[in-house]
């Protein structure tokens, strides 16, 4: 007999549960609020890790089609002082494979592939312990139960409140984010300045970044320390406004990394929050938690990778468990994914504080721990 398992959310984390269990013909129900795929832009870039994001997408079956698709080029990173002298150019060799790019919606649909998503479909309310198992009450009223529920809704998660009743807090650092299209025709200058990956300026407690997608497209983001309030008295849709008061924080700063943000159309709002580093929770038997919903910390390269490879992993240990042993599955899973989360936690963390933070050499440092010359 088969468990009924539901996956709320079709993240990276949700998909890749889905998609494995998918490769070993067992059902899983996929449970999104969006009404479509494409209803929502699906992001930037994401460098998949050998270990971790790409191991995933082996245990989809998918990992020759991802590096189709991948672009090993995306590694590089230029970093340059606030004066525009050349700090580190490093550029990956041909055949580098440790961390290529993808763009996230690219990557949404290699998952996607032939799953049946219930879109539309959003989760208010997830109660353990009903008398056929977990029961799930959707936005429209409607109420469902399965023997298992994933919990792969992101930072603001609604499944989490079932385990836990820890909620996500700001780190004090925010990030807003342009972007620029079309970028080698329109802005050839900028499209050489950032190259063929990353392009990073890192000032006191600031930073400027940008991130090439496919197809021409460049993500800028630019991150600063202020209070979750910073913006009172500014029009986030004002794109002028908005522009302005960056270009004001980041006065002085060389007028090449300034012109990033001097083209953008709109301006989003991302004040970076994280959930504890140690976030667990006492085990409840029919729900368990994947990704940002577990352990939501810093973007920095580590956050998608871990939940695509956890849930490739709990797939693939449920798919083969008897109706009696998923219990038991899903407390083996939970201690290996706090311990390893943990771990990534607090190098994020540490180094959310040197990248953006007082003394701008300690970003240069990271850089040169993480990717020696």
């Amino acid at each position: 007999m088969r468990h009924r398992i539901a996956v709320v959310g079709s993240g990276p984390a949700g998909l890749s549960l889905a998609r494995v269990l998918h490769r070993h013909d067992h059902p899983v129900a996929v449970l999104e609020r969006d009404p479509a795929p494409d209803a929502r832009p699906p992001g930037g870039t994401l460098d998949l890790q050998e270990e971790l994001g790409q191991l995933a997408l082996d245990k989809a079956g998918l990992l020759a089609e991802f590096r189709a698709l991948a672009r090993p080029e995306g590694q590089a990173m230029r970093i340059l002082d606030t004066d525009g002298a050349v700090l580190r150019d490093w550029q990956p060799h041909p055949d580098d494979t440790a961390n290529p790019e993808i763009d996230r919606g690219q990557l949404r649909d290699l998952l996607l592939g032939p799953l049946d998503v219930r879109w539309g479909q959003g989760v208010t309310q997830v109660v353990p312990g009903a008398r056929d198992g977990v029961l799930v009450h959707f936005a429209d009223g409607r109420q469902e139960t399965f023997d298992l529920v994933v919990g792969a809704d992101g930072a603001w998660s609604r499944v989490r409140r079932a385990v836990s009743s820890v909620t996500p807090h700001y780190t004090g650092v925010t990030l807003v984010e342009t972007s620029l299209d079309d970028v080698d025709t329109r802005h050839p200058d900028l499209a050489r300045l950032v190259g063929h990956g990353s392009l990073a300026v890192y000032g006191v407690n600031r930073a400027l970044v940008a991130q090439r997608n496919s197809g021409g497209h460049v993500k800028v983001y630019a991150q600063f320390r202020a209070p979750l309030d910073w913006h009172r008295n500014l029009d986030l849709a004002d794109a002028e406004a908005v522009r302005s008061r960056l270009l004001a924080l980041f006065e002085g700063w060389t007028a090449p990394a300034l012109a990033l943000l001097c083209h953008g159309t709109a301006f989003v709002h991302r004040p970076l929050h994280v959930l504890p580093v140690a976030h667990t929770w006492t085990h409840v038997p029919g729900v368990t938690l994947l990704g940002d919903a577990a352990h939501l910390m810093p973007p920095l390269g580590a956050g998608a990778n871990l939940a695509m490879l956890e849930g490739a992993e709990l797939a693939e240990s449920l798919a083969t468990a008897g109706p009696a042993d998923m219990d038991e599955v899903v407390r083996v899973f939970e201690e290996k994914m706090w311990a390893r989360a943990g771990r990534w936690a607090q190098f994020t963390t540490a180094g959310l504080e040197r990248l953006v933070g007082p003394d701008p050499a300690e970003a240069l440092a990271l850089f040169d721990q993480i990717q020696p010359s």
